[in-house]
């Protein structure tokens, strides 16, 4: 058997022989071997179509993908041990880092298990505020995943004109929390700060132009004959295996599922939107395409009917044993003041227990489990991401295909490293 390390990696392993023994000796059993006559590659861990530090290891017939092992853990950070030495509100700038393509969905989950822990509900403001921000980063997470899938393919414009249009949420991203990408704008109780009077303005012009910008996308990609070669019939995965393997999203989705949490468990008011879930029928990486090109769609549709409904009022609850006192009342208030420094240096005390809250995030299920012990730092954390999942369906969706097409599975099961090696 012939070894290739590093594909894509100058500086790799040399191209040695090794015995079946010797190679499970040296690179683990999580790939079953077929033959020995085949070729063992190892793409990754730097690699730029893995979407991040992922090393795939392959077995190879020529270029022809007979198996492969995804090999995950370059990038642990171990957030979730770290948030149990957090206070509830300190923990939560450590979801940012899970997926940073996302990571206002990311502060939903965790929060709305943190409220929920604590008995506690938003004002309707905050909630619907929420909601807004919540499919503005559906977009924002899917304009990436377009831009770079796209790029994956040699698809070079697409990428170009979707960080444009991501420039300017992440305008908006800054506009409510003074931060780009780590906004940790979501807190216990509603919300940091109300948004400024610029916001809704920018929402509605955002509503404006962006439908056509999505038909520019379309117009470069949908009808575009080398690019349905290198997607439609490609990385199928049948519904059935989808379920088994626990798949949620648009890759769950692609393959005629109707599984969305928005509509199947809804949070945060969703059961008072209309809107389509959309499906696919093959299965496959143009399916997933597909699925989340109208669900861009669908959340502008979400976004306006929010907007339209945005009610005045407060955007954090009435209670200071969690939520921090106004700035303006610091200046003239002692037990403003001691509020807010008992709150900053010991947190807010959540009851024993344990709860589960399950969000829609642009890249599947994303669901976190969080158990209180009487004290202000959380006993347990722990996240169910998409990512992970998702990566799993890897080798059925690839067997029998071309390491070209590998390439393009990756990026249709739209992963990010962040949320796998947590």
């Amino acid at each position: 058997m012939t070894v290739g390390m590093n594909l894509g990696m100058p500086g790799g392993d040399n191209i040695q022989e090794l015995s079946v023994e010797e190679l499970r000796a040296k690179y683990g059993s999580g790939l079953e071997i077929q033959s020995e006559e085949n070729m063992l590659l190892s793409m990754g861990p730097q690699h730029p179509s893995t979407h991040g530090v992922l090393r795939l290891l392959l077995e190879l017939d020529g270029e022809t993908v007979v198996n492969l092992a995804p090999d995950i853990g370059f990038l642990h950070t171990g957030i979730e041990k770290n948030m149990e030495s957090k206070t509830y509100t300190q923990a939560l700038v450590m979801t940012d880092r899970m997926d940073y393509l996302a990571p206002m969905s990311n502060n939903f989950g965790y929060i709305l298990a943190v409220e929920k822990l604590l008995g506690v509900e938003v004002t309707p403001r905050a909630e619907v505020i929420r909601v807004i921000l919540g499919e503005l980063t559906r977009i924002l997470s899917h304009l990436v995943w377009l831009g770079t899938s796209a790029l994956d393919v040699a698809a070079q414009s697409v990428f170009l004109y979707c960080f444009r249009e991501r420039e300017y949420i992440l305008d908006i991203y800054e506009m409510v929390a003074g931060q780009r990408m780590m906004a940790s704008y979501f807190r216990p109780g509603g919300l940091w700060r109300d948004v400024p009077e610029e916001f809704v303005p920018a929402i509605r012009n955002f509503l404006d132009f962006f439908p056509s910008r999505i038909d520019d996308y379309e117009a470069l990609l949908k009808e575009n004959p080398i690019f349905h070669k290198r997607t439609k019939g490609v990385g199928v995965i049948s519904a059935e295996d989808a379920i088994s393997m626990g798949l949620t999203g648009p890759s769950l989705r692609g393959s005629g599922v109707n599984w969305d949490i928005r509509k199947s468990i809804p949070y945060s008011g969703y059961e008072n939107y209309d809107f389509e879930v959309p499906l696919g029928t093959e299965g496959d990486v143009y399916s997933r395409y597909l699925c989340r090109m109208k669900e861009m769609r669908q959340s502008l549709g979400i976004i306006k009917q929010a907007l339209d409904r945005l009610p005045d009022g407060p955007v954090q609850i009435d209670d200071r044993k969690i939520v921090p006192p106004p700035r303006s009342e610091l200046g003239r208030s002692m037990e403003a003041v001691i509020h807010h420094f008992k709150l900053w240096t010991e947190g807010f005390k959540a009851p024993k227990g344990y709860v589960f809250q399950r969000v829609e995030s642009p890249k599947g299920e994303f669901a976190c489990y969080l158990r209180g012990n009487d004290t202000s730092k959380p006993a347990r954390v722990h996240f169910r991401t998409p990512s992970y999942v998702n990566l799993a369906s890897l080798p059925i969706m690839a067997k029998g295909l071309f390491v070209a097409d590998l390439v393009a599975i990756i990026g249709s099961i739209d992963i990010v490293l962040g949320e796998i090696d947590r």
